[in-house]
């Protein structure tokens, strides 16, 4: 069981798609509903400060997709995109009987979020954006436009994962020692200033060791390529869900009912940025892999500058959207800035 701060319940909930796990804090007379969609490698124990901090006339919960928390582990069929995780979102609020509500979606929980856009608008209210997922995936794109840079997508996918994180997730290492354990990493990439964010770091590190590892979950599959860096995106797993000949969200911008979107970032995010140390483009632009054949063939994703274009288009065609952009923040706004982001958040779905 999950460790639950205080005025949060948790609930088993069975759908025809899955078992899920929802943390929820209660309203007694709810006059809206928050769903908070948690990021890779993570859960929804991440969102129990910011549901508590909402007002008491919010009903808000929170899910585990697949594979993470306590959710069901089950297999995660990347040709569909996020899609696995948006249709079990679906089907978990057909289970509570929740109609329509205000989506909140954290890095790759923001590509869930766009997903669940496309294909159910009609039981959206709002849009929540923290560090999302680029709209044309992760790596393998150039331009404002998200132009696929090989069929292939070398370099993208379930192949990029550090094995040595993927070894210490599987063994639940939560110490400090190891610069691939969940802490170090939590540390180093998720916030931008560790030392700050120390109240809750056990939950954190709790919360990433529930991420339920292999071919099927995280990370994913691979297959060899000829290209630099040698392999490509596989069809099963976690990380191929957001390659780009899998994930396309940017169909947002023709929605004829379109949500009001709230876009919350870190400056210094280390993980969604152009500049990420997480896309093997930029590590290999600065020496860090070898054999890098240049940025004409592998330039760096601007993944900012995507979402920006998208968001811009998605506003010109009607629909309305707000940046918040916070210095000294990485790539979590919630915990690092949590009265900020409340009162962000609360003002955007008032």
């Amino acid at each position: 069981m999950a460790t639950l701060l205080d005025g949060i319940v948790q609930h088993r909930v069975s759908t025809p798609r899955l078992a899920a796990s929802v943390l929820e804090r209660p309203a007694e007379s709810a006059t809206s509903t928050v769903v908070f969609i948690h990021g890779n490698v993570s859960s929804s124990l991440f969102w129990q400060p910011t549901m508590l901090g909402l007002d008491s006339s919010i009903r808000a919960i929170a899910i585990d997709l697949r594979g993470f928390g306590d959710s069901e582990t089950l297999p995660v069929d990347a040709t569909r995109g996020v899609r696995d995780f948006s249709d079990d979102v679906a089907s978990v609020l057909d289970s509570l009987a929740v109609e329509r509500a205000d989506l909140v979606g954290w890095s790759m929980g923001g590509g869930v979020v766009m997903q669940f856009m496309l294909d159910h608008a009609n039981r959206v209210n709002t849009v929540t954006l923290v560090s999302p997922v680029s709209p044309f995936g992760f790596g393998g794109t150039r331009g404002d436009a998200g132009e696929l840079l090989s069929p292939e997508c070398p370099g993208t996918g379930g192949g990029g994962a550090n094995p040595d994180f993927i070894a210490t997730l599987k063994a639940g290492v939560a110490d400090d020692e190891s610069p691939a354990s969940a802490r170090t990493v939590f540390r180093t990439a998720y916030v931008a200033d560790p030392v700050a964010h120390t109240e809750y770091e056990d939950l954190w590190v709790e919360s990433m060791l529930t991420t339920a590892t292999g071919d099927d979950n995280y990370p994913g599959d691979s297959v060899t390529v000829q290209a630099w860096p040698g392999f490509g995106p596989g069809r099963r797993g976690v990380l191929n869900t957001m390659t780009p000949d899998h994930f396309n969200v940017s169909a947002i911008v023709d929605l004829p009912t379109k949500p009001r979107v709230l876009w919350v970032r870190g400056v210094n995010d280390a993980i969604v940025s152009d500049a990420s140390g997480f896309d093997l483009n930029f590590l290999g632009q600065l020496g860090v892999i070898p054999g890098w054949p240049g940025a004409e063939v592998a330039p760096p994703q601007p993944m900012i500058q995507q979402t920006r274009a998208v968001l811009e288009k998605y506003k010109a065609n009607g629909g309305e959207y707000t940046e918040l952009a916070w210095d000294n923040c990485g790539h979590s706004a919630h915990l690092e800035r949590p009265a900020e982001f409340l009162e962000a958040l609360s003002t955007h779905i008032a």
